[in-house]
């Protein structure tokens, strides 16, 4: 897309789709752009798209599918609506500490995209004001979704929560206890940390609409644990799906990456990486909605069919515990985005 220079560009940049349930324009309102009449819209439009759709298929629709209605309380900052925040002191980091952060279209200082969205999920708030706790939403998300950083405040229990391409896995907290919650260099990093959020519900596929107990955790060490018996076209397939933008990827997509003559090649294989974990696991696979019998590729890939000019397609998107553990179970290298 053309940089904004009309209404009407502005207009088709709000109409542009992110994921099944955001549009951009959900993410482009600031009260400081409002209130102080600045201009809320990125110098890098292309950019800031692939960025928010990025934020909304790993990080938003997981979380909406399986907790219902959130709230974006903040999103996209332009580079003045951010300097003119950090320096009224509107709570807003530096321009520089904000690249690949709330403001989309700026790269961090390694080349890498991402970005940060402030949200509050309706249905904790509840449960947040009788308790004053943060722990289940923060233990929660680490457990299962493929997010970089997190920080919690205390007025609603909003928390910022970014993507990037190079994720940290950190999570600060303004709630008390304040302070870092985990990072990669502390002892609770890893782990099953269900104890925290035993009443909260179990992770939702917001297309297949199977619900998954597994964790990153769950899911490292089952790879961890598989790895010498995958086969080149495994590996293959793997990281093809974890490099795809948004971790999406057709059966025939999935055929090529692997070198196998059609999409059926793709099925069956991936469903052996899927029957692979789920033995180590000790679990028994999704069931076919059709006939009853396992469906694992579900233990790998949420799915759904799209149909095109050469007929209908299938696309597996990669499962949010999976994106998240392939890089800790040594599988993919975190840079390779």
């Amino acid at each position: 897309m053309k940089p904004i220079k009309s209404f009407n560009k502005l207009e088709e940049l709000g109409r542009v789709r992110l994921s099944t349930n955001f549009f951009m324009r959900d993410f482009l309102y600031s009260e400081i752009a409002n209130f102080y009449q600045i201009q809320n819209f990125p110098e890098d439009p292309d950019l800031a798209i692939e960025v928010g759709k990025r934020i909304c298929s790993e990080l938003l629709e997981p979380l909406q599918a399986t907790f219902g209605r959130i709230t974006i309380r903040s999103a996209y900052r332009s580079r003045e609506v951010n300097q003119f925040g950090n320096e009224h002191k509107h709570n807003c980091s530096s321009n520089e500490v904000n690249r690949a952060g709330h403001i989309w279209d700026l790269r961090d200082r390694h080349g890498h995209m991402g970005g940060a969205v402030c949200i509050v999920v309706n249905e904790y708030l509840d449960h947040y004001q009788q308790t004053k706790e943060y722990l289940p939403m923060a233990w929660w998300i680490h457990d299962h979704l493929p997010y970089s950083a997190m920080s919690f405040h205390p007025n609603l229990c909003a928390f910022n929560i970014s993507w990037k391409e190079c994720p940290s896995r950190c999570i600060y907290s303004y709630i008390e206890p304040k302070g870092y919650l985990t990072n990669p260099d502390q002892e609770n990093f890893s782990g099953n940390h269900s104890e925290h959020y035993s009443f909260l519900p179990e992770l939702k596929m917001p297309y297949l609409g199977y619900t998954h107990s597994l964790t990153t955790d769950d899911y490292r060490r089952a790879l961890e644990a598989i790895d010498p018996s995958l086969t080149p076209g495994h590996r293959a397939m793997l990281r093809a799906h974890y490099n795809a933008p948004c971790r999406d990827l057709t059966a025939a997509q999935l055929a090529a990456a692997a070198e196998y003559i059609d999409y059926r090649g793709a099925n069956l294989q991936y469903a052996a990486i899927g029957k692979k974990i789920a033995d180590y696991l000790d679990v028994d696979p999704p069931a076919h909605r059709s006939g009853g019998e396992p469906f694992c590729t579900a233990m790998i890939a949420d799915g759904y069919w799209t149909q095109g000019d050469e007929g209908y397609n299938w696309h597996w998107i990669m499962l949010p515990q999976v994106v998240a553990a392939l890089p800790l179970a040594g599988l993919v290298c975190r840079r390779d985005r």
